[in-house]
């Protein structure tokens, strides 16, 4: 009896994590791919330092696989001369870890997760090594139509839309990351939950984007915290291919804020973003999805420290218009004013939907302004700019912070998640 129960307990038992070793040389990405399909729960696939050609796209399709390299200097993958595939790495599976390696040169997005719960990347480099080029891939990270999504210490470079790209996904944590000359620097689009923190956004065409959109499966965009960042000299001229939507987004943007609801923004470091620091507002392009909202309800904006920037606005017609409108320097925070005309005609805002502007510090430029875009390019004998944040005066309470977890750990602290990330 005895036997059978040890028997027994011995077929129950999980097998031993196995660790799949894999070596840069001509048959890398064939032992790469055939490691991320055989990898089990629990198992590792493991990049020694080196480069790797790849000319295939890579995919992971397993449940909690940690792929992992030697260093996102150490450890890159190439895709440079690739041919097939629309991406460089993509995910589909939960409770997948990706740590310590790059990718370079990918056709398409750098690195995609899709329609998964629990993903982390962390210390992972996506760059085009070229520089800003409209030819360059659209995202470097792309986690989209997913849950529990954490970032920590990644480096986004040269993406033709978005370095950091969070999409139509909940719960999400994106920390410690650096986006550089991306047009779009660190997104996070039509998403629910996210705390977005201690990162570096710089020489982007904008640096942080907060953005809600019509026609997408998930809506209505709502409690983003964005705190303790620093955007910094978002200048670079725009390179998105033509007709995506953020072409539009004017060089030298620090923050916009675009038909969210509940956004608090604060602690953060906005500088020589010469265009404007921060700027909120409504999508004002048409649109026939009847279920989208196009106007921002409750933007806290706090505690804020502004220098510099508003100086040269981009000559395209977003930043003409301020110019015209506000004139030179652009107050560091611009509201745009846009409303339903039944508000802008009678009250205004409606309780409940206002905003609260507050506690910022301001070097030189003027804090704020209500740009009154309504009437600026509707009805210019009713245009009236405001300028005393005053008439933003929501009580509007701190966000609560957003929890992440991952193989049933809670990510959201670093503390708690130090074995899988070291």
């Amino acid at each position: 009896m005895t036997k059978h129960l040890i028997l027994l307990a011995l077929l129950a038992s999980p097998a031993a994590a196995e660790t799949f070793a894999i070596a840069p040389g001509p048959d890398a990405e064939a032992a790469l791919q055939e490691a991320l399909i055989l990898a089990q729960p629990g198992d590792e696939v493991v990049l020694a330092p080196g480069r790797y050609d790849i000319v295939n796209q890579l995919s992971l399709a397993n449940e909690d696989v940690t792929l992992r390299g030697a260093g996102m200097d150490a450890s890159v993958l190439s895709f440079k001369g690739q041919t097939g595939g629309a991406e460089g790495l993509i995910v589909t599976a939960n409770g997948a870890i990706l740590k310590d390696f790059a990718v370079e040169d990918a056709k398409g997005d750098a690195i995609k997760a899709k329609g998964v719960d629990g993903i982390a990347m962390i210390r992972l480099r996506a760059e085009w090594t070229n520089g800003p080029d409209a030819a360059n891939g659209a995202y470097g990270f792309y986690p989209v139509e997913s849950r529990n999504v954490l970032l920590d210490g990644v480096v986004a470079i040269g993406a033709s839309d978005a370095g950091i790209y969070v999409g139509q996904s909940q719960r999400i944590v994106v920390r410690n990351s650096r986006a550089e000359y991306n047009v779009a620097g660190l997104e996070i689009e039509n998403c629910y939950y996210a705390d977005v923190f201690d990162n570096l956004v710089t020489n982007n065409t904008g640096g942080l984007l907060v953005f809600d959109l019509p026609d997408l499966p998930q809506q209505k965009g709502h409690d983003i915290r964005v705190f303790h960042n620093r955007s910094l000299a978002n200048n670079t001229p725009n390179f998105a291919p033509q007709g995506n939507i953020v072409g539009l987004v004017p060089a030298g943007t620090g923050m916009l804020i675009m038909a969210n609801t509940d956004v608090e923004v604060f602690d953060n470091d906005f500088a020589d973003n010469k265009t404007v620091n921060l700027i909120f507002g409504s999508y004002v392009k048409d649109f026939t999805d009847e279920s989208y909202y196009p106007h921002p309800r409750r933007i806290h904006i706090h505690d804020n420290r502004f220098t510099g920037g508003g100086t040269d606005p981009d000559p395209g017609e977003f930043g003409s218009a301020l110019r015209k409108a506000l004139g030179v320097p652009v107050p560091d925070v611009v509201w745009d004013g846009v409303m339903p005309l039944s508000q802008w005609f009678t009250t205004g805002l409606a309780a409940g939907e206002g905003h609260l502007v507050a506690n910022n510090s301001h070097a030189t430029n003027p804090p704020y302004a209500n740009a009154d875009f309504v009437g600026f390019f509707g009805l210019p004998f009713l245009h009236s700019v405001k300028t005393d944040p005053a008439e933003l005066s929501e009580p509007l309470a701190p966000l609560p912070p957003v929890q992440v977890v991952i193989r049933g750990r809670d990510v959201s602290h670093p503390g708690a998640w130090a074995e899988f990330a070291k």
